[in-house]
């Protein structure tokens, strides 16, 4: 199937890898029902109802919607006084003056009415970084503008000179006036398995018609007539228990080439890239109504035949990407008189695709069954957006109205001609699904008393017609392409999804039953198995005593006295209150080491603390972490190096890590018990503080040197981890390193950077590294820059240039808008 065939993997084929998710055009929506509700009020709708929306992306065709571009005339032209290359012109463009602008174009002349960029106006240019037009100096003579070239536009790839036009539109007229844009908002639904039906706008229109309670507009059925004569295809099925429904119809006198604006931008805005008119109008139909279809090079069809069979096990068959594969016997086939052209529904064979120089198609609608499509697209690891849809099911009616559809279409921008009658396949039609419904089990499942008449407006609206009503129930009656409602309970869950999930009222005593087990967690084992972390770390487990000195909390300024616990029969004053944190009695410890010579010391310790409260004693575990000394001793290696805040900081957040736990906000402490530190929250409780002790703190407990120290409330961890058995496969596929230079100031912390980056980064980024910091006078008072390593991985999918340099464009415009980042060239 040569090179443009649309059953294939990479865009330059024509057939992109199955999404992950669906991506929905709000325009396209607009066709099928009348919406008036902002995209995010049709996304948080979709939600409630079942179809997640995990972000709404507004879609520009051209970059920046072409703001600040005006439309302009060139008044006059002459040389640069000092630049033979250069012209100095003048333009009006609809303002009081006229504008001084030097081009650099070769064509630019007198006379010509052009594109001007105008002061303040950002352009996106097809190669490189957009760049903001400022007044400028060029060799001497002031410039307010640029005239641009198709290229500069991002319209284009031509860069031979600035684009004339033919129009008569006044000047300073907006550029949008002469160069379309289309603008768009696109919903990603993280589709579930079962939700086959809402793999296209017609399947969430449907959805929506429910919701708002409005109607569908679905084009009628076009007639298909033949007028002209081509090639004589014949179909023969052979195998109709993998294909239920076979349809296809001859398209002759077509000329390939490049599809209509408004199509390649539909595409684009699904992140599809356009291929030619026959591959567009294909991939169109599939997102639009949820139907692949597959154009097949009607001269390249042996014999005129085509025959839908299985062929014998360890057959030969060379799929579009040049790879010679083996057959398992399973997979059903679409060949021709030789042999093999498609593995159908999958993936496309080498010969008998659609080239630049087709003239006739043979075009292919089906409904296969989803056990053979999704053996096969297993067995040969292929993953196409046909097989997303046909293993999970397609509409058994379907397949003649998308192809009629596609017909329409070809005819219209292809210039196609019908040279046969529609062949149609289908000896055993599926029938609809017929369910015995309860009202009974609805109220009970339901848990609220819902109206038989609501029941019934509800599944009308869904296409689900009910029949035989008494008043213990009805007959639902179910169209095939709903794939996922074949029993009492799916009838009831699509009647509470419509009627809403808030409107079922939750009772005051509540109870469940778990077909899982969930055991308690052993907190004693938990420690355990942490201590043993550590201590593969190289940290010493201490044990203190829970008796401290009062003059601890006297003296330091951040325990506050009249919280002390006291010890009625106290043994001594040393011991004479209940200690308010564990930093003191470690600090003992180290102290002890330190005078007698053993200065380089890593330790943990969980302990408990006490304090008197509003409702009498309060006590609570913690976990304390010391560092002091040195983290690697002087050899003829290397130098000694002391312990820094990284240490613990890498300490803290791999016990987290192990533990499931993801660090919420993070601020800065300048006070006791600190020199400098953070405090790092869960939610709106405090988790723990890390940080440099004070010197005043390091001189109560008589310690000379300096000392790191984190202070995790453990209690909290308890009841937020999530265990310790965290496993993941290791993906097949490439890591990818791109770097960034930001240029922020002095009071953005490195924790808010990360926290934007892994917010815009989203699972493709699975870490980041700094691997410069610069303060200096090479950038502005006030300011810092933090050089960035972000290491991107896909872990089903080798990445794409174009899916890096997307993911990279929304952490370079989070780092703008949320820290005031100032990306370095």
């Amino acid at each position: 199937m040569g090179s443009l065939n649309p059953f294939c993997l990479s865009g330059k084929f024509g057939f992109t890898e199955a999404h992950k998710s669906m991506r929905i055009s709000i325009n396209r929506l607009k066709k099928y029902i009348a919406l008036t509700q902002s995209p995010e009020e049709i996304a948080a709708l979709l939600t409630q109802s079942g179809l997640e929306v995990e972000g709404v992306e507004e879609f520009v065709s051209i970059p920046g919607g072409l703001e600040g571009i005006v439309i302009g005339e060139v008044l006059t032209c002459i040389k640069h006084p000092d630049a033979d290359k250069l012209s100095l012109t003048t333009v009006d463009i609809g303002a009081d003056e006229p504008s001084q602008i030097v081009c650099g174009a070769p064509n630019v002349e007198a006379g010509q009415k052009v594109l001007v960029a105008t002061v303040g106006a950002t352009l996106y240019p097809t190669e490189g970084d957009a760049f903001t037009i400022k007044k400028a100096k060029i060799r001497g003579q002031a410039s307010e503008g640029m005239i641009c070239a198709e290229d500069e536009l991002g319209i284009g790839t031509s860069h031979a000179g600035i684009m004339v036009l033919d129009t008569d539109l006044p000047n300073g007229t907006p550029a949008s006036q002469i160069i379309p844009v289309t603008h768009d908002h696109i919903l990603e639904i993280g589709l579930t398995p079962n939700r086959a039906d809402a793999a296209s706008h017609l399947g969430v229109a449907r959805d929506l018609k429910a919701l708002l309670g409005k109607e569908l507009c679905i084009d009628s059925s076009p007639e298909v007539k033949k007028e002209a004569e081509g090639p004589k295809i014949s179909v023969n099925v052979e195998n109709s228990t993998d294909c239920p429904r076979y349809a296809g119809v001859t398209i002759t006198d077509l000329k390939v080439g490049p599809s209509p604006q408004w199509l390649q931008d539909f595409l684009r805005s699904l992140d599809l890239e356009p291929i030619n008119n026959v591959v567009d109008i294909t991939n169109y139909i599939l997102h639009d109504l949820g139907q692949p279809l597959h154009a097949f090079d009607a001269a390249q069809i042996s014999d005129g035949k085509v025959i839908v069979k299985k062929l014998p096990k360890d057959s030969k068959f060379v799929t579009l990407d040049e790879k010679e594969r083996k057959l398992s016997g399973e997979e059903l086939m679409i060949c021709d008189s030789k042999g093999g052209m498609c593995i159908a529904g999958i993936f496309g064979g080498i010969g008998s695709g659609v080239t630049e120089n087709t003239t006739s198609i043979f075009l292919e609608s089906a409904y296969f069954s989803p056990d053979v499509i999704r053996k096969g697209a297993q067995y040969h690891g292929l993953k196409t957006d046909a097989s997303f849809r046909f293993e999970r099911g397609t509409d058994p009616n379907m397949p003649v109205y998308a192809l009629k559809q596609a017909v329409k279409l070809l005819q219209e921008v292809a210039g196609g001609k019908v040279a046969s009658d529609i062949v149609d396949i289908y000896p055993q039609p599926v029938a609809d699904f017929e369910i015995e419904v309860e009202y009974g089990h609805i109220n009970r499942l339901i848990g609220k008393k819902i109206a038989p008449s609501e029941v019934k407006s509800i599944l009308e609206s869904l296409d689900i017609q009910v029949q035989n009503e008494t008043e213990q129930g009805f007959k639902a009656i179910v169209k095939p392409y709903r794939v996922d409602v074949t029993r009492e309970a799916d009838i009831i869950e699509e009647i509470l999804r419509i009627y809403g999930f808030q409107q079922v009222a939750l009772s005051e005593n509540l109870r469940t039953d778990y077909l899982a087990e969930h055991p308690a967690k052993d907190l004693n084992k938990l420690q355990y198995r942490l201590s043993e972390i550590l201590s593969g770390q190289g940290y010493f487990e201490i044990i203190t005593n829970s008796l401290t000195k009062p003059s601890y909390a006297e003296k330091s300024g951040f325990l506050d006295a009249s919280q002390n616990v006291e010890i009625y029969n106290k043994l001594s004053e040393d011991l004479g209150v209940m200690r308010q944190t564990l930093l003191f009695s470690g600090l003992e410890v180290l102290a002890h080491n330190i005078n007698r010579r053993q200065t380089d010391v890593k330790v943990f310790e969980f302990g408990t603390v006490y304090q008197k409260g509003e409702s009498g004693y309060e006590e609570g575990k913690r976990l304390a972490i010391f560092h002091t000394g040195n983290r690697s001793a002087e050899s003829w290696l290397e130098e000694a190096k002391p312990f820094g805040f990284a240490d613990v900081y890498s300490t803290v957040e791999r016990i987290l890590e192990k533990l499931g736990i993801q660090i919420g906000d993070v601020s800065m402490i300048e006070s006791q018990p600190f020199t400098y530190g953070l405090r790092l929250m869960l939610g709106q409780k405090e988790l723990g503080i890390i940080g440099l002790v004070d010197d005043k703190m390091l001189k109560l407990a008589e310690v000379r040197q300096e000392v790191w120290f984190a202070e995790l409330n453990w209690d909290l961890i308890c009841k937020k981890a999530s265990g310790l058995k965290r496993y993941q496969e290791i993906s097949k596929f490439p890591e990818v390193r791109r770097d960034l230079s930001l240029v922020i100031d002095k009071t953005v912390n490195y924790d808010q950077v990360k926290s934007v980056a892994l917010k815009a980064g989203g699972k493709l980024l699975q870490r980041i590294g700094v691997f410069d910091v610069y303060q200096g006078d090479k950038i502005e008072s006030g300011k810092k820059a933090y050089a960035l390593s972000f290491y991107l991985q896909d872990q089903e999918n080798t990445l794409t240039d174009k899916v890096i340099d997307k993911t990279m464009s929304k952490l370079i415009q989070a780092f703008q808008n949320e820290v005031g980042a100032v990306i370095r060239s």
